[in-house]
C-alpha cells in the first residue's frame, strides 16, 4: 500500500537551507519526497556537452542526496519532460498528495508549471508555489494604480524601502523540520553520461562572497581587480539564498552591490510582466532597426577579434572561463549593437551559451540596456568608445594583457570597423528607425 506524500519539486533553488518551498511542504501533514527533474526540453538545446552548468546542478544534487543521507532520505532524480515524468511515472509510482515547488517568472517555465498544475488538478492534487528566487515577488512592489513599475529609480526606492522590514529579510528555519522527510532508501541517481553529457573542467566560484563586499563598493568597475563576488552562479541556481545575500549586505551597508540585487529583483519582475521582451524590444520602436547582421564581423565578435583590446578581452574571457566582468559586458553588448549593428537577440544568445551565471531575465534585461530598447536603457545615441572605456577602467591594460596578450605588441589584429564611422552609422540607423511613421 503506497504512503500518501507530498512532494517538494527542486528546480532553481537547490539548497535545503532557507528555501521557502521546502519549508512549507515539511510543515505539510504528509511525509516529504524531494524531486528533481532533468528537463531535457532544456538540456536538448545545450550544444555544449561539457556544458559547466549541468555539471554543477549534477554535483549539487549528490551534495544534497549525501546532506539528506544524515536524515535517512534520499532525492529522487528524473530525466525527460516534466509533464511527461508527473503523467507517466510520479503519480503511478507514488500517492501525491500536495506538491510544493518556488516560483519561477521565466516564460517558458511558466508555461511547463501551469502544465504540470493543470495535470495535477484533473487528480485534485493542488500545486503550492512559493516565492523564493528574490526578495519581491512580480506584484509585491507596484505603483500606487496597481501597474508595473518600468523604470528602475522609483521601483529602487520602494524595494529599498522595504528592507527596513526584516520581514523580508528572514530565513526559512527549515532545518526544524527535517524530521519530516520521507523516511527511504538510497534513490537511483543518473551518472552524466546517462544525462547525455560529460564532466566540465570549469571551475565555479565559491559561495562565500561576503569578504568581497567592501573591495566591490569602491572597485566593482575595474575588471582586472578581483572586486566582483560572483556569486551570479549560485543565486542563478538557489544555492545561495537572496535573502541571506540580501541580510548580509543590508547589514554591511554594502548598498552598491545591494542595488545590483535589486535589478535582479527588477528584471525578474519586468519578464512576468512583459514576457514579450525575451524576443521584441520592451520600447517598440526599437524593433524597426535595420540590422546588418553580417556574420563573419559577429563570429571575430564571438572569437575576441574585433581588433578593440577590451571588447576582445572580455570575450575570450567569457569564452574560456564562463564569466565576463560587469562593465565589460556593457561595453561588448554595446559594440556589438552599435558598432556593428547586429541584432541584439544573436548577442544575448551567445552570452546564454557561455555564461555560467547565464539568467534569463538579467541577461536580456542588460543587452536591452546596452542596445537602447529596454528599461532605463541608455540613449540610443551614447556609443561608448571601447578606447575611451579601457583607459577609464582598464588604465594600465592589465586586464586586456592578461586575457589578449597580443597586444602587448605592436602587430595586432587591426579594427575591424573605425569608431567614428561605426557611431554615425548606428546613429543614422536608429534616427531611421525611431522615426515618427
Amino acid at each position: 500500500m503506497k504512503i500518501p506524500i507530498s512532494i517538494c519539486w527542486l528546480r532553481r533553488d537547490l539548497r535545503l537551507e532557507d528555501n521557502a518551498a521546502l519549508y512549507h511542504a515539511l510543515k505539510s501533514t504528509e511525509p516529504v519526497l524531494l524531486l528533481f527533474i532533468f528537463d531535457t526540453e532544456i538540456l536538448s538545446k545545450l550544444t555544449n556537452k561539457a556544458d559547466a552548468r549541468v555539471t554543477f546542478i549534477y554535483d549539487t544534487l549528490l551534495e544534497l542526496k549525501t546532506k539528506l543521507q544524515a536524515q535517512n532520505t534520499s532525492i529522487l532524480i528524473k530525466t525527460g519532460k516534466p509533464l511527461d515524468i508527473y503523467a507517466d511515472e510520479i503519480l503511478k509510482e507514488y500517492e501525491v498528495r500536495q506538491v510544493f515547488i518556488n516560483e519561477d517568472y521565466e516564460p517558458y517555465a511558466r508555461q511547463r508549471d501551469e502544465a504540470v498544475k493543470d495535470l495535477l488538478a484533473t487528480r485534485n492534487i493542488p500545486l503550492q508555489s512559493f516565492k523564493d528566487q528574490v526578495l519581491f515577488s512580480k506584484s509585491e512592489i507596484l505603483k500606487s494604480d496597481g501597474s508595473p513599475y518600468t523604470v528602475y529609480s522609483p521601483y529602487f526606492r520602494q524595494w529599498f524601502a522595504r528592507l527596513d522590514n526584516e520581514f523580508y529579510l528572514k530565513s526559512y528555519p527549515t532545518e526544524q523540520y527535517f524530521k519530516n522527510f520521507l523516511k527511504t532508501t538510497e534513490l537511483p541517481f543518473p551518472s552524466l553520461e546517462d544525462l547525455g553529457f560529460t564532466r566540465s573542467t570549469l571551475d565555479i566560484p565559491g559561495k562565500h562572497f561576503e569578504e568581497k563586499l567592501a573591495a566591490y563598493e569602491q572597485r566593482r568597475d575595474f575588471p582586472y581587480d578581483d572586486a566582483t563576488t560572483r556569486i551570479g552562479v549560485h543565486l542563478r541556481f538557489g544555492t545561495v539564498s537572496i535573502r541571506h545575500a540580501a541580510h548580509v549586505a543590508y547589514s554591511m551597508k554594502a548598498f552598491k552591490w545591494l542595488s545590483e540585487l535589486a535589478w535582479r529583483d527588477f528584471y525578474m519582475m519586468i519578464l512576468w510582466h512583459f514576457p514579450h521582451t525575451v524576443h521584441q524590444s520592451f520600447k517598440p520602436g526599437y524593433d524597426n532597426i535595420k540590422w546588418r547582421n553580417n556574420e563573419s564581423e559577429f563570429e571575430a565578435w564571438c572569437r575576441g577579434e574585433t581588433g578593440y583590446p577590451i571588447v576582445d578581452a572580455g570575450m575570450r574571457q567569457m569564452n574560456e572561463i564562463g564569466y565576463m566582468h560587469n562593465r565589460v559586458r556593457m561595453i561588448t553588448a554595446s559594440f556589438l549593437t552599435k558598432h556593428l549593428l547586429v541584432d541584439w537577440r544573436w548577442g544575448e544568445a551567445y552570452f546564454a551559451e557561455k555564461l555560467l551565471d547565464y539568467d534569463q531575465a538579467s541577461n536580456v534585461g542588460g543587452w536591452q540596456w546596452a542596445f537602447g530598447s529596454g528599461n532605463d536603457a541608455a540613449p540610443y545615441f551614447r556609443v561608448f568608445s571601447p578606447e575611451l572605456q579601457a583607459k577609464k577602467f582598464d588604465p594600465k591594460n592589465e586586464y586586456i594583457y592578461k586575457w589578449a596578450p597580443e597586444y602587448k605588441q605592436e602587430k595586432h589584429v587591426q579594427p575591424i570597423v573605425e569608431h567614428a564611422f561605426a557611431r554615425e552609422r548606428a546613429l543614422q540607423a536608429f534616427k531611421e528607425a525611431l522615426a515618427p511613421r
